[in-house]
């Protein structure tokens, strides 16, 4: 799917938090503020040391429904794990969902044009402004989040997979996955006992996903961990599938995996695999 240009006024302004460091293991996150057509949005952003900052990778991590990006930040420490990397966690917006019926709480965009593409909106001003101002190699660009993040991951798949190199999502459902027609490298994180985002749910997902990158029906334990599979992909866009025993929530190994899998794929020219998805999911 083609990039979707937008007009908005960004305006930037940073502001170092001297106490952020204790907060979340890391002593160089920076509050960044970007206007995107008259919305003020928030996020954090890791900026690597000087002798890191030739080209360096992008990795944006999104929170789930009713998340804060300080405990994703926390939580999930991609800029402890790769510090020669720009981290960016945004800060989502009041959003409707469904344990969220008034929409108090923060949350992404579900669909694309849902909230008026809002967050598409948002992701495509701090591309363009990170790009701009620190150089990132456009050859490694990934995106992660964990369940209304994750899903959004899957859009992000969906409406940006022309700038992205690889995406992680955990506890995500199918529901993006039809709108998607790029093959991308894709770490997919599920809880058996998952009751918020169905396992059943999930796997629909992981087969789509496998169909659309084309991968091989049997995989093999990726990582050294038995509960990572790896189905290797015929146009170089393997999907691993992390499976693991637990419920909703995030699980604690998921972050060191998912800056191996990033670290392992950089964008390669796909043009002479370009193809377009089964419109259909299994049932």
């Amino acid at each position: 799917m083609h990039r979707r240009h937008f007009s908005v006024w960004i305006a930037v302004a940073w502001i170092a938090i001297a106490s952020m460091g204790d907060k979340v293991g890391a002593a160089d996150l920076e509050t960044r503020r970007w206007t995107v057509d008259g919305q003020v949005r928030e996020g954090l952003v890791h900026v690597p040391d000087e002798k890191f900052r030739d080209s360096p990778p992008l990795v944006f991590g999104f929170h789930g429904h009713g998340g804060k990006a300080v405990n994703v930040a926390r939580s999930y420490g991609l800029h402890v794990l790769w510090p020669e990397a720009v981290v960016v966690y945004l800060q989502g917006l009041p959003t409707v969902g469904r344990f969220d019926p008034e929409g108090t709480r923060s949350g992404w965009q579900k669909t694309i044009g849902d909230q008026a593409d809002r967050d598409l909106r948002l992701f495509d001003a701090v591309f363009d402004s990170v790009k701009r101002e620190h150089g990132i190699d456009p050859n490694r660009v990934y995106v992660t989040g964990h369940s209304n993040g994750g899903g959004f991951t899957y859009l992000l798949w969906a409406a940006r997979g022309d700038v992205l190199t690889a995406v992680a999502p955990s506890a995500a459902g199918a529901r993006n996955v039809l709108d998607i027609r790029k093959p991308l490298p894709c770490l997919h994180i599920a809880g058996k006992r998952d009751e918020v985002v169905p396992f059943a749910t999930q796997q629909r997902a992981l087969e789509g996903v496998r169909r659309i990158n084309r991968c091989q029906p049997s995989g093999q334990v990726w990582e050294d961990d038995p509960r990572c599979t790896l189905f290797p992909s015929a146009v170089s866009a393997p999907v691993v599938s992390f499976i693991h025993d637990g419920d909703h929530q995030y699980p604690k190994e998921a972050p060191s995996l998912i800056v191996a899998f990033f670290k392992q794929h950089q964008r390669p020219d796909r043009s002479a695999h370009a193809t377009e998805a089964d419109p259909t999911l299994p049932d």
